[in-house]
């Protein structure tokens, strides 16, 4: 909540005693004879108001002549405080006032004041005025509460203003339908995503540890058992499916934030969303969802440790079978409090690592988390956020790191400070770039529940896993690049996202390779990329390409590695992904020299090299000759 003022206007016919009641709440005594509207009234926020907010009070002449100062004083206020006092101004209420209040096109919280009580005491009292209000509220939505004082007797005068405050600071409306007497829609999806948060062994019911957590997260203190013992019996005797072995349901807890709603103790349920990220209008706070973090130019975004375990201990709370993977059931119960699975993810789980069955292991789930943090960290800040990660000071920004700045070009040996790297996969059509990306799933061609050759066809592919070198495990992605999207490859954004270029031509077609070859000279901003070429299909016939060079020559003249054959029948292809995550790793080693341009000192240095090796050459051979014409003479 970031109001920091509330201003109340108080609006009545004349005569019910609204002047009144604001000097007996300033003066704490009945004040006999005042004037007939008092100034504006400001109490500060250190006495004994909600949320330490300022509280201004209008007090308003109903005159005809004052009409346009009272529509004015509507338009500039955050909630109304309607006081009447007698029948006459009590039908007014309905026929007049609020009415009026609609007209003006406000949209402000109403809280009714029944003053003079002192004039009826009787008990049944109070009964007859819910009666008569009843009607009111279900008509008119804006009537938040509704309240009997005496400005005389000083009897619930501070309680008039407190439902004031109440009433911007902890709104009803948002939560509560008086019409039907139900929560809203709304309401009722923000709690039971509280609930889902809260329910830490994923059990359905909250039981007492998970109770008294809640507590301490959102009032700083523990529920005392007798006072948990009350709460259990207050829901269980509304309905017994508030209770389940102890605990209590996401039906008892919706039902529990029903009763304090109907109670007026909706300031309750307020605490407990506030506490999880919500705004008065139901939806989770903007700065909540998408933090600030600060990437700086030519760096990258992975997961923190404290992001991995959370999504380690997150896949092992929805593994309900202890199978090590999670099946299409347990992921909808995992994104069932999110808008759906990240929008990234169109083709998951088919993009990452799955057993047997199909389903999502963990070294899956974990490589998938890391490529959208590569490809697109807000995303996994959103979802960070769905998901209940708690961080420390920095928020759900503790569960990302921002790598060091890394720059294409030059070649020295130096290793980046990373741990996902993301590859494109270039070739022509049939050169086996879909064989590729379905091997670095651990997956044979051919499987019906891999990436197949229908979709890799129609668009770019990305499929993720993790490549162990040196003891240490890496994720990568591959993208695949199909010829429609090879002009990606003329983007600064795109090169600037690519780590390493997988250039893959099929050895046994002799034209394949001249495609690769053509890319070089089309699109020279790859030079800027350590590249790693691969023979693929080498199971099959090798077949002289029909270029000027043959790959080998070619990439020795590049001054990379050779082609490095592979063929998913023969399982080689494992070495290839190895060698991806070490150009990765140290991309100055596998970049494309430059091509050697002489400059004017270099020129010079050489053509003072070349004379003077023709130097001593001339002047050897004039000693050699005069040494052996002096032997003669001797």
């Amino acid at each position: 909540m970031d109001i920091k003022q509330v201003t109340v206007v108080v609006c009545g016919d004349e005569g019910v005693g609204k002047s009144s009641l604001i000097t007996a709440l300033v003066k704490e005594t009945f004040v006999p004879n005042i004037q007939k509207t008092i100034p504006v009234i400001t109490i500060p926020p250190d006495i004994g108001t909600p949320e330490s907010v300022t509280t201004q009070i209008i007090d308003t002449s109903a005159a005809p002549n004052d009409r346009d100062a009272l529509c004015r004083d509507i338009r500039r206020a955050n909630v109304i405080c309607l006081v009447y006092s007698d029948d006459y101004s009590c039908e007014r209420v309905a026929l007049f006032w609020l009415p009026l209040f609609r007209s003006l096109g406000v949209n402000l919280p109403v809280v009714l004041c029944a003053n003079k009580s002192d004039l009826n005491e009787e008990p049944e009292a109070n009964q007859a005025l819910e009666e008569e209000m009843i009607p009111i509220m279900q008509e008119f939505k804006e009537v938040e509460s509704c309240i009997r004082c005496s400005a005389k007797s000083l009897v619930n005068v501070n309680e008039v203003f407190y439902l004031c405050q109440r009433s911007v600071t902890h709104p009803i409306s948002p939560l509560f339908d008086f019409k039907v007497q139900q929560l809203k829609t709304a309401a009722i999806a923000a709690l039971q995503r509280v609930f889902f948060l809260s329910d830490t062994d994923q059990d359905g019911r909250l039981n007492d540890d998970e109770m008294n957590e809640l507590q301490r997260k959102c009032f700083d203190k523990s529920l005392p058992p007798a006072e948990l013992q009350d709460i259990k019996d207050t829901i269980a005797k509304a309905s017994p499916d508030a209770i389940k072995d102890g605990g209590i349901t996401e039906y008892g807890f919706i039902l529990l934030n029903k009763i304090f709603a109907e109670k007026g103790r909706h300031e309750t349920t307020w605490t407990i969303l506030r506490k999880f990220e919500y705004t008065d209008s139901l939806s989770l706070k903007d700065k909540f969802l998408h933090p600030k973090l600060d990437v700086p130019a030519f760096a990258s975004v992975e997961l923190s440790p404290a992001g991995y375990r959370f999504f380690v201990d997150l896949f092992a709370r929805f593994d309900k079978d202890n199978d090590g993977a999670l099946n299409p059931a347990e992921l909808t119960s995992l994104f069932a409090h999110t808008p759906s699975v990240p929008p990234s993810w169109r083709s998951f789980p088919y993009t990452t690592v799955r057993n047997e069955a199909g389903n999502v292991t963990l070294q899956g789930w974990l490589a998938q988390w890391s490529a959208t943090t590569l490809m697109d960290h807000t995303e996994t800040l959103r979802y960070l956020a769905y998901l209940g990660f708690e961080g420390g000071k920095g928020g759900t920004t503790d569960a990302l790191k921002v790598t060091k700045p890394r720059k294409h070009g030059g070649r020295v040996n130096k290793k980046a400070d990373r741990n996902v790297f993301c590859v494109y996969v270039v070739g022509e059509p049939g050169a086996g770039k879909s064989a590729i990306l379905n091997a670095f799933l651990n997956k044979p061609l051919g499987n019906d529940y891999v990436v197949s050759s229908t979709n890799i066809t129609t668009s770019s592919t990305e499929v993720c896993n993790a490549v162990e070198i040196q003891g240490k495990q890496r994720y990568m992605i591959l993208k695949e690049l199909l010829p429609a999207d090879i002009d990606l490859l003329d983007s600064d954004k795109h090169i600037n996202a690519c780590d390493v270029l997988c250039l893959a031509y099929d050895s046994s077609n002799s034209e394949s390779f001249m495609y690769l070859a053509s890319l070089r000279e089309r699109y020279p901003k790859i030079s800027t990329l350590p590249c790693v070429y691969a023979a693929t299909k080498s199971d099959l016939d090798r077949v002289a390409q029909h270029y000027e060079v043959q790959p080998d020559v070619y990439c020795r003249e590049l001054g990379v590695a050779a082609p490095i054959h592979v063929s998913v029948h023969w399982g080689s292809v494992s070495d290839l992904f190895v060698q991806l995550a070490e150009a990765a790793q140290s991309p100055q080693l596998h970049r494309p020299k430059a091509e050697e341009k002489s400059s004017p000192n270099l020129r010079l240095v050489i053509g003072l090299t070349a004379f003077t090796a023709l130097a001593v050459s001339v002047g050897t051979g004039i000693w050699y000759r005069y040494y052996r014409h002096t032997q003669t003479q001797k």
